[in-house]
């Protein structure tokens, strides 16, 4: 077998090689070794270290290597063949190693339920003790690359950045929502978790950033949680509710359903989606019962039936009773349940107290200005005994013709108000 006089190693290639074993292992006490800038050279003889060499031009023989001596008994002098495997570490500083977690779950500050997240980053290695590196990592192996090292921590590695990174969450009450700015702090608590564990392999973590934490959507779980954060983030922009966004969608639906049937589920269906967008703009459908709350009262829309001379029609709807929040139709004078006197709004019917100064729904003014009732047309307060409103120039009945609580226009021999039952 030829003596080889020449070792080298010149990395090829954009992929990262910690460790390179040289091919041959017959030298002689003559070989020539190159070891070049961010290099060390290691040799390994019978097991045991025969030496380290850095950066230069290095002749392998008994000054420099004196364990050849007791090994081989090569005396001083001549061409002596001697078997020994020769290593080269690359000491250079890389600072593109990319890392990702597989899915932690963890308690979170801000939605107070469990999230499944995912992180990733980017960390860079130096070899500070080539020896303990060859021994304890690289083996038996003739090369040792970047994806050897990401391949053989992985467990070990991602375990532990996930622990790190839950207990730093949870330790400073650091939510989901403001995890983004704290990624330099987390970075630097998780290089300073994590370098006892490199430096342990003859390794120093140089650089250690965390560049994302974000919803792990890989599983159904996962993608379930991410869509209900986007929509409570849509529905905060916007300002509409869970609830008004189901009926949007229920309304769609239904108009859906409208355009595609020919039979009565689409007729029923468009009437739905009707009622309840009118409902939503404030009116009686029947998404307003759903978006009011109880104690609003309802508007006039319904039947009617005809009033007094020179009156419109009254419109019969339903009314809550001011006292006991019961209803009752607003034809009668006095709640069915609790016997309080029904005292309307002129304006939208709503009953109130007979104290109230303003109607509690509309807030339409329900005492007259100095006693002198409303206007019948613009519902404005009258002063005592005015023959014009001052709001609107209309005309209005004096000498007490009208009804000094609701301005309803009173015939000559009534005693009550037909409207509200005020005593004339």
């Amino acid at each position: 077998m030829a003596i080889i006089d020449l070792v080298s190693w010149s990395p090829q290639g954009n992929e990262t090689i910690y460790a390179y074993r040289f091919p041959h292992t017959n030298l002689s006490t003559y070989t020539q070794l190159i070891v070049r800038e961010s290099q060390e050279a290691i040799l390994f003889s019978k097991g045991e270290i025969a030496g380290k060499f850095g950066p230069g031009k290095h002749t392998l023989n008994t000054e420099n290597l004196p364990i050849l001596r007791s090994s081989f008994g090569i005396p001083f002098g001549g061409k002596n063949p001697f078997t020994a495997e020769v290593w080269f570490v690359n000491k250079l500083q890389p600072y593109n190693i990319d890392w990702e977690t597989d899915s932690m779950s963890i308690h979170d500050a801000d939605y107070n339920t469990q999230l499944p997240l995912v992180a990733k980053g980017r960390y860079g290695l130096k070899i500070n003790d080539a020896e303990k590196f060859l021994i304890k990592i690289v083996g038996t192996k003739s090369q040792f690359t970047e994806y050897d090292l990401t391949d053989q921590f992985f467990g070990e590695f991602s375990t532990k950045t996930k622990s790190t990174i839950v207990r730093f969450m949870n330790s400073n009450r650091v939510g989901f929502k403001a995890i983004s700015g704290e990624l330099d702090n987390l970075s630097e608590y998780l290089k300073s978790n994590m370098f006892t564990f490199w430096e342990s392999f003859g390794l120093e973590l140089t650089q250690f950033y965390i560049t994302s934490i974000d919803i792990d959507t890989s599983t159904e779980n996962g993608r379930r949680v991410a869509d209900a954060i986007s929509r409570q983030s849509s529905m905060s922009i916007t300002g509409h509710t869970w609830q008004q966004e189901q009926m949007f969608n229920t309304a769609n639906n239904a108009v859906d359903s409208f355009g595609n049937s020919n039979g009565n589920g689409g007729l029923i269906g468009g009437l739905m989606a009707i009622s309840m967008m009118g409902g939503m703009g404030g009116g009686g459908g029947a998404g307003a019962g759903m978006m009011q709350p109880q104690f609003s009262q309802p508007t006039f829309g319904g039947s009617s039936q005809g009033g007094g001379q020179g009156q419109p029609a009254q419109q019969i709807r339903d009314v809550y009773c001011s006292n006991c929040s019961k209803k009752f139709q607003n034809t009668h004078r006095f709640c069915p349940h609790c016997g309080d006197p029904y005292n309307p709004c002129p304006k939208c019917g709503t009953d109130n107290q007979p104290n109230a100064k303003r109607c509690v729904s509309c807030g339409t003014f329900l005492i007259g200005g100095e006693g002198g009732g409303f206007c019948p047309n613009c519902n404005a307060p009258l002063p005592a005994g005015a023959t014009f409103c001052g709001n609107c120039g209309k005309q209005v009945a004096s000498g007490g013709d009208s009804c000094n609580r609701c301005g309803t226009t009173l015939q000559p021999n009534v005693k009550f108000c037909p409207k509200c039952g005020n005593k004339r």
